[in-house]
């Protein structure tokens, strides 16, 4: 399976992005993670879909936008319209609001034509999602709490991701993209590609890096 690295804009200097974006293109970066933050649903407030629009023309790198807000469904049009190519969503922002308000919101995404995934924190069990898996192009299984960069690796999201990549298998989307965000690094990628994810979100270890292009090749494993 193809592992691809989501370097994420959250670590680039947000007076240059437009240059961030052209080294993520020159340093090999298989898709640009985009981290949307409201303030509520996570403390800090990042960016909107303003952002998105204007770093579309910048790349033909897929757009992969994790949404860290409350009320998801409010902003899919926007952020559809701006040239995302893949939406997640919280289940825990969701799961709050009503027992269908995910399915209808990962549906929303589709009917964009955009892809659509479910993200879970540390704390929730991967198998609350299981129902909703196959509607979904990707999962994102978070290793650490959402909010702010540079958190440590937390090792109990190895186990998540064995047993959603397990259970993938069982329904006949094996190959689905299994991303994990949070802590991922040169030191730790092996450990996080064997457990079965292939797709590996990465700021500041990419953005941090003296040769962004050797950090994602050794990202890769």
């Amino acid at each position: 399976m193809k592992i691809s690295i989501s370097p994420s804009i959250l670590s680039a200097d947000f007076s240059d992005m437009g240059g961030a974006i052209k080294k993520l293109n020159a340093a090999g970066a298989d898709l640009v993670h985009c981290d949307v933050m409201d303030g509520s649903f996570v403390g800090p407030i990042t960016f909107g879909a303003q952002m998105v629009k204007n770093i579309r023309p910048l790349t033909k790198l897929p757009l992969d936008v994790h949404l860290m807000i409350e009320h998801p469904k409010t902003q899919i049009k926007f952020f559809a319209d701006a040239g995302a190519d893949i939406i997640t969503v919280h289940y825990e922002a969701c799961v709050k609001i009503s027992d269908t308000y995910l399915e209808e919101t990962l549906e929303m995404i589709k009917s964009f034509g955009v892809k659509c995934g479910v993200v879970v924190n540390p704390d929730t069990d991967v198998e609350k999602i299981f129902d909703v898996l196959p509607l979904c192009d990707m999962l994102l299984v978070m290793s650490v709490f959402p909010g702010y960069g540079g958190q440590k690796f937390i090792p109990t999201a190895l186990e998540q991701i064995k047993k959603a990549r397990a259970y993938a298998k069982t329904i006949g989307k094996g190959d689905m993209d299994i991303e994990v965000d949070g802590g991922v690094g040169v030191s730790n990628c092996r450990d996080v590609i064997e457990a079965g994810a292939n797709v590996l979100v990465a700021g500041s270890a990419v953005f941090g890096s003296s040769d962004m292009a050797a950090t994602i090749a050794a990202l890769r494993g």
